[in-house]
């Protein structure tokens, strides 16, 4: 098993906004969400990654890659879901293994092993699908896609994955997605980055003609993923930041800047900036 390729989804809303933000990365260049991505499954191995957008949005990404050749973007010709945009990669993608990122997500490794390149190594191991996961509390699960199943034995971060949930309620992963050994009140929700199987495409191609129209989600296909061939989470020790949700963008920046080249001179300022707001307070 290799994993050559590797899918990134950005024709949602927003998505589309956030993609083209600027941060600084922790070599202290600007780059934009998009050109992190890249760089997250380039550290992976991966050199050619399709990215699906919206229509009329190829310009934009256009300038921001410069005709990298390895770049295809595929747009997503109807607002059918987060499983249809899956589904748009799949003449990019064929018969192989691909990383999925999620576009709104940022991923910030704690060790030195970049998060997508962790997922890559275990799927290859293990020859199967892996979805990164880690753990979360109950009153956050009703944001997040959420796994039940149980651990493998003489691992402690591997699970073999049972059923998925897309937001479940508290009361319904409590009957349905426990997992033995967890934390209690704590659930193993996904991290944004997986490793999948072609079959994940077949299944959404079958729930896109029983939709008739309607919409389709990727998590009720990895919860018949499950059903069909092995399929593990990965608990993984490293930082997600949602960008689209409220200082998700802030919170990403400084996790960068603080475990990146820069780092003395960024916690320097940020305490002097304290100081200063402390002096003006106590002024006052």
């Amino acid at each position: 098993m290799q994993v050559k390729k590797a899918l990134i989804t950005l024709a949602g809303v927003d998505h589309r906004k956030l993609s083209v933000q600027t941060l600084v990365n922790r070599e202290g260049k600007r780059n934009t969400v998009l050109e992190i991505l890249i760089g997250e499954a380039r550290q992976a191995g991966i050199e050619e990654i399709g990215v699906v957008i919206h229509p009329g949005d190829l310009q934009a990404y256009s300038d921001i890659v410069q005709a990298d050749p390895h770049i295809h973007f595929i747009q997503q010709d109807k607002p059918l879901g987060y499983g249809y945009a899956i589904l748009c990669g799949a003449p990019f993608i064929g018969n192989d293994y691909f990383l999925h990122l999620v576009g709104d997500h940022l991923y910030v490794n704690k060790s030195s092993v970049p998060c997508a390149k962790h997922l890559v190594d275990i799927a290859m191991q293990n020859n199967c699908s892996v979805s990164a996961v880690t753990p979360t509390r109950e009153n956050l699960i009703p944001h997040y896609g959420t796994i039940g199943g149980k651990r493998i034995a003489s691992t402690s971060d591997l699970y073999l994955i049972d059923k998925v949930i897309e937001k479940p309620t508290p009361t319904l992963a409590e009957q349905k997605l426990i997992v033995p050994g967890l934390r209690a009140g704590n659930y193993l929700c996904f991290f944004g980055l997986h490793i999948l199987s072609p079959v994940v495409l077949k299944i959404l191609a079958q729930n896109l003609n029983k939709a008739n129209g309607g919409k389709i989600g990727l998590s009720d296909a990895l919860n018949e993923l499950a059903s069909k061939e092995q399929y593990l989470a990965l608990e993984i020790n490293d930082w997600r930041f949602d960008t689209g949700t409220r200082y998700g963008l802030l919170k990403a920046q400084l996790a960068l800047a603080l475990s990146g080249d820069d780092r003395d001179q960024v916690m320097s300022e940020l305490l002097e900036f304290f100081v200063m707001k402390n002096m003006n307070s106590i002024g006052k």
